[in-house]
């Protein structure tokens, strides 16, 4: 009690944390990016090594999954402007948003239809190429859909893959690794919705459920994976094969926007809304944006109000040293992907002089803006998707000078919502419709 009281005393913005309060922190130890990324001990040639696999395996992708094969095996997403739900916004809460509001819409990548896809996909494919190339079986003259032939799914059924998970990340594993050939195996927490596991086991993924949260979903597979030394375990909250191929994303947008004509420089600034569960998706594309814009890209990470593990690691400094349940909060969350109560003290530490700020969002808010994005936009993602839609709405009327401009970029990252099935998406819809947004502050 006295420990809590001490940190409520040093952190006034915990005892509005611990109210459910939606708060806005910002990083007093913003710092250079280019000091920043040289101090995290990663590069961006590592970076490029990431880039480089995924395009290897790019005929990979084009054979075995359809949708992939008119973007040549590609697993890339949409970046696209959204000026109806920009003049809802502003519509609906007065805020005088000046500058541009553009989606980047991970909810519908290829295969797995989430962010998960980068990062994830990275790793199992880092781990297949490993394992072939132990074994002398790839032909360097042949283009990778050499890993469809019987050989190599001989090989890799006598190998497992273990993940914990709360829902998107398990579906990228799962799925990938299954279409290898691998054994895979999925220990999944109370908060992943029920279709996720479903579609897992009609893949042929082994599901492990677990009534506790997260952390105790990542324990449990670790704790397996370490007693199989041929079972790989994908460390969500350590794994720096996820975090580079998370942080890819970074060339990707800089083409995209590049290709759109759209410049993001110092006098044009971006600032980017990152939905954060244990850190490692929005960390890595974070730190991938940093590379390729420097200190012209400002990132905030979004949790929700019962699940700032995040927010409440970086603050105090304690990083993965504290839970939300040590002040008081249960973790629970309509955001199943963010339904996290200790952070990643990797990403935490990496971040610390990358990221500008952290805020939280209320359930019903995360609903509400689900429904205002179908309706002016036509384009569904899941709740947890959508906390990166007030990041604009808290750094404009915070007084947050940049993000007034009239030649600001404002990107929400979209992270998941293409695999949810029309009766649960249809669910969702109907929930915002019960959700008054912001009471009091329209100007119509």
């Amino acid at each position: 009690m006295q420990k809590m009281e001490r940190l409520i005393a040093d952190f006034p913005l915990i005892g509005e944390m611990r109210n459910k309060e939606e708060v806005l922190w910002m990083n007093p130890h913003l710092g250079d990016a280019t000091a920043g990324i040289r101090s995290s001990g990663l590069t961006a040639a590592d970076v490029k090594v990431a880039s480089d696999r995924l395009k290897r395996f790019a005929p990979f992708f084009a054979e075995v999954f359809p949708e992939t094969k008119a973007a040549g095996g590609l697993i890339e997403s949409p970046l696209t402007e959204i000026p109806l739900m920009k003049q809802m916004l502003i519509d609906e809460t007065g805020i005088d948003l000046k500058g541009t509001l553009l989606i980047k819409q991970d909810n519908v990548l290829p295969v797995s239809g989430s962010i998960k896809a980068r990062g994830g996909f990275h790793e199992v494919l880092k781990h297949a190429e490993v394992l072939a190339m132990e074994h002398g079986m790839i032909q360097q003259q042949r283009d990778y859909r050499q890993f469809t032939e019987h050989r190599f799914k001989e090989l890799f059924a006598s190998h497992k893959i273990a993940v914990g998970s709360t829902g998107n990340l398990g579906l990228s594993i799962g799925i990938l690794s299954a279409a290898l050939g691998f054994e895979v195996t999925v220990h999944m927490s109370a908060d992943a919705k029920h279709w996720k596991k479903e579609l897992l086991r009609s893949k042929g993924v082994t599901v492990i459920e677990y009534e506790d949260d997260y952390s105790r979903a990542v324990e449990e597979g670790r704790r397996e994976a370490e007693l199989d030394p041929m079972c790989h375990f994908v460390d969500d909250e350590n794994s720096r094969d996820l975090f580079l191929g998370y942080a890819v994303a970074g060339e990707r947008v800089a083409a995209q926007f590049a290709e759109q004509g759209i410049v993001v420089d110092e006098m044009h600034p971006l600032f980017v809304y990152l939905p954060c569960g244990v850190g490692g998706g929005p960390g890595g594309v974070a730190f991938g944006l940093k590379l390729a814009f420097g200190n012209a890209v400002h990132c905030y990470f979004a949790e929700p109000v019962n699940a700032p593990c995040m927010l409440l690691g970086m603050m105090t400094e304690l990083q993965n040293e504290i839970s939300v349940q040590d002040i008081g909060l249960d973790n629970k969350t309509a955001a199943d992907g963010l339904a996290v109560g200790r952070p990643s003290g990797f990403v935490g530490t990496v971040m610390k002089t990358l990221l500008d700020g952290i805020y939280t969002v209320k359930d019903p808010t995360l609903f509400g803006l689900l429904r205002m994005l179908s309706d002016t936009e036509s384009i569904q993602a899941e709740p947890s998707a959508l906390a990166g839609m007030m990041g604009v709405i808290h750094t404009v009327s915070s007084g947050v000078k940049l993000a007034e401009s009239e030649r600001a970029r404002h990107l929400v990252w979209s992270t998941g919502g293409g695999m949810v099935p029309e009766v649960v998406m249809n669910e969702y819809y109907e929930e915002g419709g019960n959700v008054e947004l912001f009471p009091g502050k329209s100007t119509k």
